[in-house]
């Protein structure tokens, strides 16, 4: 079992704070979802999670140790994944490289998203906006991490891949937090921790199922 926690986080962007005291703990094997608006913060919190961003007060937990200090790399050394909005792939690359960089063997990845079989010898930036988020949790999905954050995962995807992915995200032996702007459709009536964020505060924490809209 794996938590990551943060708590009365801060963090400011020059004058401006975007987090102010935020606390939240994710729980895993589990799904935990960061909700909100635009500017509402839950990007910042994601980042905060992953060490790409400083807090300027408070803490980042991790299986209850202090982590707030160490780096984003050594972070992700240690088993933590960070899927950004954008720039989640290497645009140069071909497909099967960009899956290469996580496991020599991409199997698991192409069977979770069979789409992208035909594509492997495409170079990642000419691919859709879904396809490349396809990648980039395919790459996510192949690193095996014990903490997966992304944001935003199943932006330009059909309804029925976006399903698929939160099946996958669902199933995975990690600590899963994503950030979204509303409750997916797929997650409504399943089992997922959700904090509703607005203007750098919680403003709800609690099931999926108890969220009204």
């Amino acid at each position: 079992m794996t938590t990551v926690a943060l708590r009365h986080a801060r963090v400011r962007y020059g004058p401006l704070e975007a987090l102010h005291g935020v606390g939240l703990t994710a729980p895993g094997p589990g799904l935990t979802v960061l909700l909100g608006r635009n500017g509402s913060g839950r990007t910042t919190a994601l980042r905060a999670l992953a060490g790409t961003v400083p807090l300027s007060g408070g803490a980042v937990l991790w299986d209850g140790a202090d982590v707030t200090r160490v780096p984003a790399y050594e972070r992700a050394r240690r088993g933590m994944c960070l899927v950004p909005e954008r720039q989640a792939v290497f645009g140069s690359l071909t497909v099967r490289e960009n899956l290469e960089l996580a496991a020599r063997d991409p199997a698991v990845a192409l069977d979770a998203y069979p789409q992208l079989r035909p594509l492997l010898q495409r170079r990642a930036g000419t691919l859709s906006g879904g396809e490349q988020r396809m990648l980039a949790l395919s790459r996510a999905l192949l690193a095996r991490a014990r903490v997966v954050l992304v944001d935003e995962p199943a932006q330009g995807m059909s309804a029925a891949v976006a399903a698929r992915t939160y099946e996958l995200l669902g199933a995975l032996d990690a600590c899963v937090v994503v950030a979204e702007q509303r409750l997916p459709p797929a997650l409504r009536g399943r089992p997922a921790i959700v904090y509703e964020l607005r203007r750098g505060a919680v403003v709800f924490a609690g099931e999926a199922g108890e969220l009204t809209d």
